[in-house]
């Protein structure tokens, strides 16, 4: 059975639209701010940040065991910061994996880092307006915080369009910066992105030094001082555990057999197959053999039961493998190509539906604050 979110909890894909609200008073869950901030901590779940909450005391305070959000499906970072931004689920904005399908060239295309090299276009793969445009229509400026890197890449004009990049290297001065815009430009949207705590999950792991020093360096930078009528939420994209090596599956060459790509990532593969194989012996075999490691959907049950939200359309549908491989647990899957065998070395993962994933810290600071 895979866990889902229950219908009356809060989503991350009405966060963005309840913070544009909150500029016109016009939000029935916070307060009218003078300007709004909206902090992103790639990575960061609410149960983790619970687990370590001696080590993120600003950010844990005042937390209330109501101050969580659910991301959306799957809980990776170019759906999900997408649908934050945009308001809308994957199933509508189109971004509905890590790589997935362009069926137009029958390619595989890398939806977060792969937009230049791959080839696809920011403005037509990712047609939903983002709340900095919309925001724009209504006379309010926008900014985005960021490393100055992603100030040009694809995936910043596909889903941060409408606002002004300002870059910053630290957490720290990224928070600074992102306040300083909120103080200095009444009525403004302001949006700051911090990738420390993701980062250093992947490669070392939610239960490692190096995670915690990352999670204790944005709480510091969190601690600053709120200026005056400006409305702070802060909020995550997802969660991660940790795969352990004893829990990598490795599919063998008969999984494979029929198949023409998979996508997606070890905790949520999208699987394609060629146009002859049968995918409901298909679906039946891997069912079978990865009874304990995934829950094995096709595309059109994984749509009928909402896994991408209530509206798919043609062009996100299209993009979605014929089967979906979801992980549980802890356990990732791998197809074994020379390419998927190096990200074996990644500890802290993501893609699936465990709480551990799905279930982000929604914490309103300044004049949201309690």
């Amino acid at each position: 059975m895979l866990p889902s979110a229950t219908p009356s909890a809060r989503s991350v894909v009405g966060v963005a639209g309840d913070l544009f609200a909150a500029l016109r008073g016009e939000s029935e869950v916070l307060p009218r701010a003078e300007s709004v901030v909206l902090v992103v901590i790639d990575g960061l779940g609410a149960i983790s940040l619970r687990g370590h909450a001696g080590h993120a005391r600003a950010l844990t305070s005042g937390m209330a065991k109501k101050d969580v959000a659910h991301s959306v499906f799957p809980s990776t970072t170019a759906a999900a910061l997408t649908s934050i931004v945009t308001g809308v689920w994957p199933g509508e904005h189109g971004l509905v994996g890590y790589r997935v399908l362009d069926p137009s060239r029958d390619v595989l295309v890398n939806q977060l880092s792969g937009w230049e090299t791959d080839g696809i276009d920011p403005l037509t793969w990712q047609a939903a307006p983002t709340i900095f445009e919309r925001a724009g229509s209504r006379g309010h400026r926008s900014f985005a915080v960021g490393f100055a890197g992603y100030a040009h890449s694809g995936f910043t004009k596909a889903t941060l369009r409408g606002a002004e990049f300002v870059p910053a290297t630290t957490a720290a001065s990224r928070i600074e910066a992102a306040y300083e815009l909120a103080r200095a430009h009444p009525g403004s949207l302001v949006y700051c992105y911090l990738p420390e705590v993701d980062k250093a999950g992947h490669k070392y792991g939610i239960a490692s030094g190096e995670w915690v020093a990352a999670l204790e360096d944005v709480d510091a930078a969190l601690s600053a001082r709120v200026p005056t009528g400006v409305g702070v939420v802060v909020t995550s994209d997802h969660g991660m555990v940790d795969v352990a090596p004893n829990r990598q599956m490795v599919l063998e060459e008969e999984h494979v057999a029929g198949i023409r790509h998979i996508g997606g990532e070890p905790r949520m593969l999208h699987v394609y197959l060629e146009p002859e194989t049968d995918l409901a012996a298909m679906t039946a075999r891997w069912r079978a053999d990865l009874e304990r490691v995934a829950d094995v959907l096709t595309r059109e049950e994984a749509v009928r039961h909402g896994l991408f939200g209530p509206t798919v359309t043609d062009a996100a549908a299209s993009r979605m493998g014929d089967m979906l491989a979801i992980a549980r647990g802890a356990w990732a899957v791998y197809d074994g190509t020379a390419a998927d065998q190096r990200s074996r070395g990644m500890v802290g993962q993501h893609g699936a539906m465990t709480p551990e994933e799905r279930q982000v810290p929604l914490i309103k600071l300044g004049a949201f604050g309690r």
